[in-house]
């Protein structure tokens, strides 16, 4: 057992005193024991109070009573107790089983719940200003004065910077009038509720399926936990059918959560939120200040933020009274955290709901091979798979008229581009006669910057990333070279570092950058835009991006996987797939999968509305089977096909693995570390451990790194497997290893 001990004057010795657990928000593995303060009489579940850890006070949550065999005497005492109402027990459950299911760090996960301590103390106070009960005589009133007094005299009081601004005022103009008794002033928190969704706006007339499914949703809201797959196809409207089960639970005095993938730079789907709902829910995600995620959070303690939007990490925020979790996009691989706390939020969503008792609707037009197995819809043919988890709502059809995109490939052996260009003569055809009809296009090619490989003409150098066993990627249009693994930086030069020769440094494959002056070269009369984390990297000028290609300010959109997710281009009709083959190579479990939804979603670009759309994938391979059934429209038969060899590897979701990652900035420690755990590996029926290995990566951010990779049947708790491997291990200095459960990245 974990004890916080004390010293010096801080020891208490009233042996009465109960120890209780705390998680500190610290990232170790255990929970420890302190001595609750005096002034506390008892401290439930939940509460959330500041320890001393080390030298420094932290905040943690209180477990619930601690061991009882620990010496009062040696517990270091709880030093303070958050003002602030105390967490759900069924939430703090919630947090213990993130950390024991993903093998993770308990005081990683309490971390990202207690990650804004500002969240943890009474709010900032402000003035309210309203009219003087009493009008003192004798004062003179100016023209700026009295439009201070007209914005009061509706009787409801107005913050001072508010007050201010909407008058046209300065700030000395409002404290004038407050020092002559002309305004009175009240003393308020700074956190003023957000606004609560209007219910009663009408949304869109909905199709039968769609009406079938929102009566499916409705009816789940405070009926206990409930999984949904809504499978539907690109356009036919899923959105306006989970806002309808938005609208139940917030009729029943419940929150709602919703994730989707990439939050910061959903502005259409917010826009589609203020239309249906009347104001914007609350947000919460990386590009928001430090200052909106405190009241967030405080929000969504005490109840008053009814919807809540947000990227994998609001997962984790404290709701009062959650009754809905939605999943947008489920199949998306943006909502695998891989750094510090390793975890997938669709899956720790559906856990989420479990503990909360909820329904959660998991939303996609490709589901992932996970959710379609949940859903009953494919099995490892054992008697033991039982009933399906999740229940299958199915919209087959586009909403508005709107039919599915004609999908071509285009052969590139047969028809290949000219030399040093990309686009073939069949897309190039195709865009030429999109801009007569004045229609949109858009050339989908998920690399970012102006070329992936920069080399030597001479003696075939490669620029690679001091830190990383990666390449440097030009970025003409900010003059750099970068690693989209570290981050590093540096300028171009034409001078090889290997050879020494001048003015050999070539630029090789294409990025959007790269597509774009080809497009420069071919449209000259055409308007393009690139889109890509590059160009479009804050919420704003993503809104501000959106609503341009809305107007038709551009005629030929470049983007990235950004461009693929969710947009609704209403003259949009042609989709060139610039790259169709980039992504099926390697050894990536998910490899075949991930290029099906990415080609998938950005086919369904297209033809979003009246005028039939068409899209054409340039490939080198087009008798591979991921791409015929793409063009065919077979997703299922897809999805058939990954399953069945799945489950003939016995790979997830038909069995189980973990990956750790074994780094350390000393080589020779990295292997001794491999070989320590490589002796000490368990041997159990119906588990597999390969490697030791160099990782595919085997240099990344100035770590060398190893890999064992861990796969058991689903019987198998793979976690005991794990501790009963790693418990006893006491690795090298300097050696840090990460538990993957379920691994998405084989880096």
């Amino acid at each position: 057992m974990n004890v916080a001990t004390s010293n010096g004057d801080q020891t208490m010795t009233d042996s009465a005193v109960n120890a209780l657990r705390v998680a500190v928000a610290v990232p170790v593995a255990d929970a420890y024991d302190y001595a609750p303060p005096r002034s506390h009489a008892e401290l439930p579940r939940g509460t959330v109070v500041q320890v001393p850890f080390g030298n420094r006070l932290v905040h943690g949550i209180v477990l619930g009573p601690g061991g009882g065999d620990i010496d009062p005497a040696r517990l270091k005492p709880i030093a303070a107790v958050a003002p602030i109402i105390g967490l759900d027990p069924v939430f703090v459950d919630f947090i213990e089983h993130t950390a024991r299911w993903n093998f993770a760090r308990l005081g990683g996960v309490v971390k990202m719940v207690l990650s804004q301590p500002k969240a943890l103390t009474p709010p900032p106070m402000q003035n309210l200003y309203s009219l003087p009960k009493i009008m003192p005589d004798g004062v003179k009133l100016t023209t700026a004065r009295q439009r201070v007094l007209s914005l009061l005299e509706g009787g409801v009081g107005r913050i001072g910077i508010e007050l201010a601004r909407d008058a046209g005022v300065s700030a000395a103009v409002i404290t004038g009038m407050q020092r002559q008794n002309l305004l009175h002033v009240d003393q308020v928190s700074a956190d003023q509720p957000p606004p609560p969704p209007h219910l009663d706006i009408a949304g869109p007339k909905l199709t039968d399926d769609q009406i079938a499914g929102a009566e499916q949703f409705s009816a789940a809201i405070g009926k206990g936990y409930k999984a949904f797959l809504l499978d539907g196809v690109t356009g036919s409207g899923k959105t306006e059918v989970y806002f309808e089960a938005v609208i139940a639970a917030i009729k029943a005095g419940q929150q709602v959560l919703i994730l989707l993938p990439e939050i910061a730079l959903s502005a259409a789907w917010r826009q589609r939120f203020a239309a249906r709902f009347g104001n914007v829910p609350v947000e919460w995600h990386s590009d928001i200040g430090e200052g909106r995620k405190r009241q967030a959070w405080r929000f969504a303690l005490d109840g008053q933020a009814k919807v809540v939007v947000g990227a994998r990490s609001a997962l984790f925020l404290p709701f009062d009274n959650l009754g809905l979790i939605i999943v947008d996009e489920e199949h998306e691989h943006a909502f695998k955290q891989e750094e510090q706390v390793i975890y997938h939020a669709r899956d720790m969503a559906v856990l989420r709901a479990r503990c909360e008792a909820c329904p959660i609707i998991l939303a996609t037009a490709t589901p992932s091979l996970e959710s379609w197995a949940n859903a009953g819809k494919v099995s490892d043919g054992t008697k033991a798979s039982g009933p399906p988890r999740y229940h299958h709502v199915v919209l087959a059809n586009r909403v508005q008229g709107a039919t599915m995109p004609t999908i071509e490939a285009i052969d590139m052996r047969k028809t290949p581009p000219e030399r040093g260009r990309w686009l073939s003569p069949p897309l190039v055809k195709a865009i030429e006669d999109r801009l007569e009809k004045g229609e949109q296009s858009l050339l989908f090619l998920n690399r970012r910057g102006y070329a992936p490989l920069t080399l030597c003409g001479g003696c075939g150098h490669k620029v690679t990333c001091p830190n990383c066993d990666s390449w440097m990627v030009a970025h003409r249009l900010a003059g750099r070279l970068k690693c989209h693994h570290c981050g590093h930086e540096t300028r171009p030069t034409n001078k090889c570092n290997a050879c020494g020769q001048e003015d050999v440094m070539q630029a090789c494959g294409p990025g959007v950058e790269r597509l774009g002056e080809e497009v420069l070269q071919r449209f000259p009369d055409a308007r393009f835009a690139v889109m890509s984390s590059d160009t479009v990297g804050s919420p704003k000028i993503a809104e501000a991006f959106i609503q341009s290609v809305v107007d038709g300010e551009v005629d030929i959109i470049i983007g990235t996987q950004m461009a693929a997710k969710g947009h609704h281009f209403p003259k949009l009709t042609l989709v060139g797939v610039v790259d169709a083959d980039l992504g099926l190579a390697g050894g990536d479990l998910r490899a075949g999968e991930r290029t099906f939804q990415m080609l998938s979603q950005v086919s369904g670009r297209a033809g979003r509305e009246s005028i039939a759309g068409l899209a054409m994938l340039q490939t080198l391979e087009a008798e591979n089977p991921v791409l015929q059934t793409i063009i065919s429209g077979d997703r299922d038969r897809f999805l058939m096909h990954e399953a069945a060899a799945r489950n003939a590897a016995g790979m997830p979701p038909f069995g189980q693995l973990a990956a750790l990652i074994l780094s350390s900035p000393d080589e020779q420690r990295l292997f001794a570390a491999l070989k320590m755990l490589a002796a000490s590996r368990p041997y159990y029926e119906n588990v597999d451990i390969f490697g030791p290995a160099a990782a595919p990566l085997a240099f990344l951010r100035g770590r060398y790194r190893g890999r064992f990779l861990v796969r058991t049947h689903k019987s198998v708790n793979i976690q005991a497997v794990l501790a009963a491997w790693l418990g006893p291990v006491k690795l090298p200095a300097g050696v840090k290893l990460q538990v993957d459960i379920d691994p998405y990245n084989f880096l």
